[in-house]
């Protein structure tokens, strides 16, 4: 049996302001309406052969990633939660481990959650290809065929000796070259671009992590027999999971394996990487340009330019990527993207909320934003799920004020329950304990206004909570 293995880690910083720590790429509706999440779930659906996903992610991500997951009727047998990131070589070996607990030792198709893939068709037949050689204890990757001389991906040599063979042993790995050799690659013909998605089957692997990475092992062991069950959700021992090392797949097992084989893919692959990389699979109008969102162009080509809460318009610009959120703009040249790290850098360092969140904030129960906020008040738009229940909670420092504007609210405050309807409102007193539901089948939409001297998110004193959150 295959087990895809779902890594929906990361955090996609080139993608900024997009993606965010709290809301990374592969949760974000980049290629079509599908999030790349759904897309990477729905895709492993017509693999032949193939049982119920197991789903690696970071603990903050969890309610959106199960709510996405739910959405595509793809039902994954658990999702995996990391307390912390450790790169994609200890997550495999936790997916492993997970797969083999019954006894088993299923093959393992490890695909990242952030890429783009076009044709479906063809990667099942990759995958077809490859599994012979996963049974047989190789340790296979997906190297896809270059389009052209690219230099932002990593490289795989491939022994081409028998020309006819649909799986090639692996003679070398090479780090992202630079133009004039990557146009060597390509003109050999024996060089594929490292894809990232592997095949094994869970024992193999973890027999290759014995062998180079034994530390990192042992932590992944404490880490899943110390995991405790949570609803859908399996929580790794953070405890033991600190102590891991970080490194990836590529580092800890390909390049040290004598057994690596290269499966030549030709499906329409991206790692989304960059908004460079995005421009080049979009759907480019006569003067080259991908349009996202409410944009206006005169004069304009070869562009990106997306816009998510206004007009954006553009006069005379060429070969430049602009991307508007509620909160910041990016503007660069297309050949000068991939510094935008260096921007988030930036603001990492001035502690700046923009590398963190957007303004529209996503939680278990549904979303708030704010609105506006000035020294000792905080205005937000609140939206609840029908049937969701916000966790019964006080704050020390704040006062709260809710007008209900669409839907119906089950208030409790202290000892008392109420109903609202629209332009109905409620007080919640500095101290006193309250919760907010939707007892409705629409959506509740309500404003909150925040008056206090402290009006931090960790001002919150939990009593009880359907999601398992602590204060």
């Amino acid at each position: 049996m295959i087990v895809p293995v779902i890594l929906a880690g990361g955090t996609g910083s080139r993608l900024w302001p997009l993606s965010r720590e709290l809301y990374p790429k592969q949760l974000i509706a980049l290629v079509n309406q599908n999030t790349m999440l759904q897309d990477t779930a729905l895709r492993t659906a017509g693999i032949p052969g193939s049982g119920a996903p197991l789903v690696v992610c970071n603990e903050e991500h969890r309610f959106m990633v199960a709510e996405q997951m739910r959405q595509t009727g793809v039902n994954p047998a658990v999702v995996l939660l990391e307390p912390f990131g450790r790169n994609t070589a200890p997550a495999v070996a936790i997916a492993a481990l997970e797969a083999i607990t019954d006894g088993q030792n299923p093959i393992l198709l490890i695909l990242p959650a952030d890429h783009a893939i076009a044709d479906i068709a063809a990667f099942h037949r990759a995958v077809e290809a490859a599994r012979s050689y996963a049974e047989a204890g190789k340790i296979v990757m997906f190297g896809v065929l270059p389009k052209g001389p690219e230099i932002g991906y990593g490289y795989i040599r491939a022994d081409r000796r028998d020309p006819d063979a649909d799986v090639y042993p692996v003679a070398a790995f090479v780090e992202k070259p630079d133009r004039s050799t990557a146009v060597q690659y390509l003109e050999s013909g024996d060089y594929f671009w490292n894809s990232g998605i592997f095949m094994f089957t869970a024992e193999r692997y973890l027999a290759e992590l014995e062998k180079f990475e034994p530390a990192m092992l042992t932590s992944c062991r404490a880490a899943h027999d110390g995991s405790v069950r949570d609803m859908d959700f399996s929580r790794l021992s953070k405890e033991a999971f600190e102590t891991c090392p970080t490194n990836s797949v590529d580092y800890a097992v390909m390049e040290k394996t004598t057994d690596a084989m290269v499966v030549p893919i030709d499906a329409g692959w991206s790692d989304v990487g960059s908004w460079s990389a995005l421009w080049e699979i979009g759907a480019q109008d006569e003067s080259g340009n991908v349009l996202r969102g409410d944009v206006l162009v005169h004069e304009s080509k070869g562009c990106f330019i997306s816009a998510e809460s206004r007009l954006v318009a553009s006069v005379g610009v060429e070969d430049h990527i602009i991307v508007e959120t509620d909160d910041a703009v990016l503007v660069a040249r297309k050949d000068c993207v991939q510094d935008v790290k260096s921007i988030v850098s930036q603001l990492k360092s001035r502690n700046r909320q923009e590398t963190v969140t957007h303004r529209k904030v996503y939680r278990p129960w549904g979303s708030y934003q704010c609105v506006d906020s000035e020294e000792r008040f905080q205005v937000k738009r609140i939206s609840v799920t029908p049937g969701a229940t916000l966790s019964l909670q006080m704050h020390h420092h704040r006062a709260e004020h809710w007008i209900v504007v669409k839907g119906t609210a089950r208030i409790t405050r202290g000892e008392e329950a109420v109903i609202l309807s629209e332009n109905q409102s409620a007080y919640i007193p500095l101290g006193v304990t309250h919760r907010l539901e939707n007892p409705g089948v629409i959506p509740l939409e309500l404003i909150e206004v925040q008056s206090g001297s402290y009006l931090g998110e960790d001002d919150i004193v939990r009593f009880e909570d359907v999601y398992g959150r602590q204060a």
